[in-house]
């Protein structure tokens, strides 16, 4: 059962979020031979103000 875990900067669309989910789930899928069924996605979502680039706050660009 693989176990995928994303971290994202929040600000994406439900339909964005279910894109990537069914994209990456085929990928697994076709690359592991495990049944789709048996991918779990875990998605992050991070809030600019609790993510950091060179020691500059998302939320600050």
């Amino acid at each position: 059962m693989p176990i995928v875990h994303i971290d994202l900067i929040e600000g994406r669309s439900p339909e964005q979020l279910k894109g990537l989910v069914k994209d990456v789930t085929e990928a697994i899928a076709k690359n592991t031979g495990a049944p789709q069924e048996n991918v779990h996605i875990v998605l992050n979502e991070m809030r600019k103000d609790n993510y950091s680039v060179g020691g500059t706050l998302k939320s600050d660009q």
